[in-house]
């Protein structure tokens, strides 16, 4: 292995593709429901930044790729009040804010939901450890769907 190949590494995700059907519905989704920055739009194409990464939403090109999307997991500060605003705009809610796992310095939190397109979306959120929660890890649930 050379020297180049070995100080390769792939470090940043610059954009994520998000299959949609019906573009002006996921746009009015992203951008009014989830709050999104939107950025532009090309045809068959919405762009949006989150946090720095740039989601694009995306008509399938084949029907190969009409597919769902990787669930992806968004960092909240608060899950409760994020669940409690998402539930009062209307979107489909999977489940309620559960414990994922109890780890030495924080406790994982998690909750899943739909987008317009029926892709499945989490919120995650990681809470200082519970008093005498000792730190030890439990098992996640597995995701409903």
């Amino acid at each position: 292995m050379s020297t180049a190949s070995s100080a390769f590494s792939l470090a940043r995700i610059g954009q994520i593709a998000i299959p949609v059907h019906d573009l002006p519905r996921a746009v009015a989704f992203y951008r009014d429901v989830l709050g999104m920055r939107y950025l532009f739009e090309a045809p068959g194409l919405a762009f949006f930044d989150c946090g720095g990464v740039r989601l694009m939403l995306s008509r399938p090109e084949s029907p190969a790729d009409a597919h769902a999307a990787s669930v992806l997991y968004y960092q909240v500060e608060d899950i409760d009040a994020a669940y409690d605003t998402l539930r009062r705009r209307g979107v489909e809610l999977i489940d309620t804010p559960h414990l994922i796992a109890r780890l030495s310095t924080h406790d994982l939190w998690m909750v899943f939901f739909r987008d317009s397109e029926r892709n499945v979306l989490g919120l995650m959120c990681e809470r200082p450890p519970a008093v005498g929660s000792g730190g030890a890890e439990s098992p996640a649930p597995a995701l409903r769907t």
